[in-house]
């Protein structure tokens, strides 16, 4: 019997599903829409939706903060996945049968954001914060200070050394 009981279990005990959950969100928060099995996105569908409306209310950014972690996806999905949306309340996903999976007879589907499909994946390279470029350009910065020092030097040093010896070395 299956009384009083919530959700999906999808075969996981309850920290693997809620790591699956939150990686199944990100990932389609990141790319837009993904490829998954039928049971795991009905099983997301409500969870997405919970994080669309926490991002639409500004006095919950905290809740919203606590499941997306990272800052890049949070900006990302405030600033340009919920004004596609619109005046939406709900219903902000939208799943596409694709057929079933060859191994193992899976329903597949493709799950997407509604308005959002186009989104363009976040690069590696554009999550790294500002912070780090900063620091990357500020060593590149000194070792150039340093091998200009180095070459000067070795310029000094070859001016300083009689032509004579140079010759002579040159003859041996």
């Amino acid at each position: 019997m299956r009384h009083r009981v919530y959700g999906k279990h999808l075969g996981r005990n309850k920290d693997t599903r809620d790591n699956l959950f939150r990686g199944l969100v990100q990932t389609l928060l990141t790319h837009g829409t993904i490829q998954t099995s039928e049971a795991k996105a009905k099983a997301v569908k409500g969870l997405v939706d919970k994080v669309i409306s926490l991002a639409k209310d500004k006095q919950r950014e905290n809740r919203l903060q606590a499941f997306v972690t990272d800052k890049n996806l949070r900006e990302r999905l405030v600033k340009e996945i919920v004004p596609k949306l619109g005046t939406r309340t709900s219903g902000f996903t939208r799943i596409v049968r694709m057929g079933t999976r060859v191994g193992d007879q899976t329903s597949m589907v493709r799950m997407s954001i509604i308005g959002a499909e186009e989104l363009k994946p976040i690069k590696k390279e554009a999550v790294k914060s500002a912070e780090v470029k900063e620091e990357k350009v500020k060593k590149v910065e000194k070792a150039e200070a340093i091998d200009e020092k180095k070459s000067s030097v070795r310029r000094s040093v070859k001016t300083a050394t009689p032509r004579r010896r140079v010759a002579a070395k040159a003859s041996k």
